[in-house]
């Protein structure tokens, strides 16, 4: 997207705000799913970060082990939440015609 282009949106406020709206309804359809101990604890994030869903392996129960199950839940959660915040980066910044976003707009700081 050049200047021009640019200069046209912020000089229509109502193709951007479609623009905007239309991107709104793209991020909360959006999931991601993560993972951790390959496969045996998957989470899957909605749009908003919240959990829509999880699964976990039978195996990981028996013997009980809460302590393990804690930490394969959070790295799962971890997982989908970077991948959502990817995803949602890349579709705003598709839906701005290319404008910067800035990288912690999801939370989650800087990309490493």
């Amino acid at each position: 997207m050049d200047i021009s282009e640019i200069l046209k949106m912020l000089g229509d406020p109502r193709a951007l705000q479609e623009r905007m709206r239309e991107a709104q309804d793209r991020m909360a359809r959006t999931t991601a799913t993560g993972s951790a101990g390959g496969g045996m604890v998957r989470i899957t994030l909605n749009g908003s970060f919240e959990m829509t869903g999880i699964e976990i392996a039978p195996e990981v129960l028996d013997p009980p082990d809460p302590v393990l199950l804690g930490d394969l839940v959070r790295a799962a959660h971890n997982d989908a939440a970077a991948r959502l915040r990817e995803t949602l980066q890349r579709d705003l910044t598709g839906a701005a015609g290319g404008l910067p976003i800035p990288p912690d707009l999801f939370g989650g700081g800087a990309p490493r």
